[in-house]
């Protein structure tokens, strides 16, 4: 039985708001991700005393629990301490919360990957701290991390799919909506696949091309 390309163009529309949605709570989640997992790769890096344990607390509650019961904390229990945000600023800061740990360890590996004695050498020219940081340190850092770090991108976009959970009217939310109307199952399902790929396969291919062109400057051997 053929697919029904009728009712997949009469509901295109709906797919590419979904899309919209879906791109935008994974920017902004992904950018957050990022920031926490500078901070938290410095804190574990410098080994800052109590932040250290703080930051290490905080990645085992976020790697050890599911996005979907992050949400529900976020939008279902923070009500309840008078703390109310919406469904769409509750996925955000979900994906920032879960997605900040995963890049702290991929960021913390990197700066772990610098010897020593290029720090000791830089040290030795008379560079402060921060200035060996910018200068020495966080590059490499940043080179060896690369490839992690798109990986986690890739994963958060693919956990966007959780957020219609807290009725967010994302790709899976707009499925799950028009197979429950209409019982066209086939043709919702290839119409998410289809969009899915779309908006990972370009961050896909992107990521690889950076990883091999960072392998022919010498990183990553």
């Amino acid at each position: 039985m053929g697919l029904d390309f009728g009712f997949m163009m009469e509901y295109l529309p709906w797919y590419v708001d979904a899309a919209r949605l879906t791109v935008k709570i994974a920017f902004w989640g992904i950018l957050i991700a990022l920031a926490t997992g500078v901070v938290c790769s410095m804190v574990l890096y410098y080994k800052i005393p109590v932040l250290c344990q703080a930051v290490s607390v905080y990645i085992e509650i976020s790697r050890n629990t599911p996005l979907l019961v992050q949400l529900f904390f976020l939008y279902f229990g923070l009500p309840k301490l008078g703390i109310i945000w919406s469904a769409e600023i509750c996925a955000i800061a979900g994906l920032g919360f879960l997605g900040g740990s995963y890049m702290a360890e991929s960021l913390k590996s990197g700066l772990g990957s610098v010897e020593k004695t290029q720090i000791e050498a830089a040290a030795g020219l008379g560079m402060n701290p921060c200035l060996i940081m910018r200068e020495v340190i966080f590059p490499q850092a940043l080179a060896v991390s690369i490839p992690g770090v798109c990986a986690n991108v890739i994963f958060l976009i693919k956990e966007t799919s959780v957020v219609s959970g807290i009725a967010l009217a994302d790709l899976m939310y707009v499925t799950k909506d028009l197979i429950g109307l209409y019982y066209e199952t086939n043709e919702a399902l290839v119409m998410l696949v289809l969009f899915y790929l779309i908006l990972l396969l370009p961050v896909s291919i992107a990521a690889g091309l950076m990883e091999r062109r960072l392998k022919y400057a010498g990183f990553g051997d």
